[in-house]
């Protein structure tokens, strides 16, 4: 076979082989986007803890959808507490928003009601920094606005065993619900990550992690930074209570 020929059947089966990736790559694209979708609600209804009715753990990706579709009600906010009209909480990408000037900022904001006890619970995002990569988390507050009821991390980067034990580690994450991160004066305090331990009784406080020290110091950042930027809404819900 001459040369001009190995060039020329080279060339088109490259053509052939992008064009039927291509074409798979728009196929599955629908798929694609419905199953990131499902993974991020399962992320956000984790956030509640023991606050969710029925076991995220056995729930199908459709039981998800459902607990969604029934009982959480997605608004976007900005940081002077207005509501954004025509604009879905999940539609929303925090990896863009944080880049946002404060202004031009849209923060998600999930509420979910339980079908059972009745009680109601607000899950907010927040996105931050960890020793590697960016790290982000959902995390759920009681009626009262301060108390948080559970959270859930994530990470793009960190070390198995260290960093990424946001993520993996349950009793680590057990350990934010129940804390306030509001003083007993009223005034925002977040939550910290404690080198050496949460002093005993601190309700700001949870234990850091062993040697993952930055990636802690990055939780309480992204912590202080995100949740802060939703008071002006709720303490609009306040006023209105």
């Amino acid at each position: 076979m001459s040369t001009t020929k190995i060039y020329l059947f080279v060339g088109i089966m490259t053509v052939v082989v992008a064009t039927l990736l291509t074409g798979l790559r728009n196929l599955t694209a629908g798929q694609a986007e419905i199953n990131e979708k499902v993974f991020n609600k399962r992320a956000i209804l984790k956030s509640l803890a023991d606050g969710l009715d029925g076991d995220l753990d056995v729930m199908t990706d459709e039981e998800v959808q459902a607990v969604f579709n029934d009982n959480v009600q997605q608004y976007v906010v900005k940081l002077n507490g207005s509501v954004v009209e025509d604009m879905v909480a999940e539609d929303i990408k925090m990896k863009k928003e944080v880049k946002k000037a404060d202004g031009d900022r849209n923060l998600p904001l999930f509420v979910y009601s339980n079908p059972t006890s009745g009680k109601t619970y607000y899950i907010t995002a927040v996105r931050g920094k960890g020793l590697w990569d960016e790290i982000w988390g959902s995390i759920a507050l009681e009626e009262d606005f301060k108390t948080i009821a559970g959270v859930s991390f994530d990470h793009a980067a960190e070390t198995p065993g260290l960093g990424a034990e946001i993520k993996d580690n349950a009793a680590w994450v057990s350990q934010f619900t129940g804390k306030s991160i509001y003083n007993d004066a009223g005034e925002f305090v977040s939550i910290l990550v404690r080198k050496g331990g949460a002093i005993p009784g601190n309700p700001h406080q949870v234990d850091a992690i062993t040697g993952a020290t930055i990636t802690g110091d990055g939780v309480t950042k992204m912590l202080e930074k995100g949740l802060v930027q939703y008071e002006p809404y709720f303490a609009t819900l306040r006023a209105s209570n």
